[in-house]
């Protein structure tokens, strides 16, 4: 692994064309690629729009199964490029069974492994319950030629234990994927909190864990949601490294140097000091005083 990697995270609007969001997210992987991009990350749910906002079992006709059409063509293209490329999916795995998934598919073109989505949430215009089975395949990291990369999931960034435990694996880059963004309603009085909110507690998992972090968001509005865009990526310190646009697709391309991973972890020796004989508590729903 070289010490500098160049990481490209794809934000993207999404049209009803799902065909045409596919060729879309293509066109500008192969321009992250020819960027000197070496890990590719793109949204959540990259080839559809945010379908969750309503509870229509129309919708469950978008799912693929792993491999599958769409990831055929991007194991193709990983190959051709030579670079690793973090594919979310809807995932079928069976007849009723769905997932919130990403691809992992390395630079030879091999599917390295599957992440499933964990935090499933119900909200307000996010119903991912009505849809998705929660993941099932524990917090993962997956030993790249790149490096080792964890990927999580969207509502999975609210949760610090799922930072840990993926980093804990051995991740040094975290990917999130992600479709998040605001509500009419709220953007005026809450806006700026919940965008800063986001990246406070995206920050918050770099440091803790001493880890680059690469959130690809969408971007635009879709229905009732305005996605935020803002796609980033942060070094082990919490810095944030380079921003996206809120209102316009863009690709960010950074060059991360995976030596300050391990610098950050010896100067602020947080797995060190971990009270591991203190924690099981963790394992509990609640905690009776």
């Amino acid at each position: 692994m070289k010490p500098t990697l160049t990481v490209a995270a794809i934000q993207l609007g999404c049209s009803t064309n799902v065909p045409a969001n596919i060729e879309t997210t293509i066109a500008q992987i192969v321009d992250a690629a020819a960027g000197g991009a070496k890990l590719i990350c793109l949204q959540e749910l990259f080839a559809s729009r945010y379908f969750c906002q309503s509870e229509d079992h129309e919708h469950f006709n978008l799912a693929e199964s792993i491999p599958g059409p769409t990831t055929d063509r991007i194991v193709e293209l990983a190959r051709k490029l030579g670079v690793v490329i973090i594919v979310p999916m809807f995932e079928r795995r069976a007849a009723g069974l769905f997932h919130n998934s990403a691809v992992v598919i390395e630079s030879d073109g091999s599917i390295l492994g599957t992440y499933r989505k964990m935090h499933i949430p119900d909200d307000p215009y996010f119903y991912e319950k009505f849809y998705f089975t929660p993941g099932d395949l524990g917090f993962k990291c997956f030993d790249t030629s790149v490096g080792k990369i964890g990927v999580c999931i969207c509502w999975d960034q609210w949760f610090p234990e799922a930072a840990r435990l993926t980093a804990l694996h051995g991740a040094e880059i975290l990917v999130y994927p992600t479709a998040i963004g605001w509500q009419a309603p709220e953007k005026a009085e809450f806006g700026a909190s919940q965008l800063d909110a986001w990246k406070t507690m995206m920050r918050s998992h770099a440091i803790a864990n001493g880890v680059f972090l690469v959130a690809p968001n969408r971007v635009g509005v879709e229905d009732n949601i305005e996605f935020w865009g803002s796609s980033f990526v942060v070094d082990p310190y919490g810095s944030l490294v380079k921003i996206a646009s809120h209102e316009k697709p863009e690709t960010l391309i950074v060059d991360c140097d995976l030596s300050l991973i391990e610098t950050a972890r010896t100067h602020w020796p947080f797995f060190r000091d971990r009270r591991i004989d203190a924690y099981r508590g963790l394992t509990k729903r609640w905690l009776e005083s």
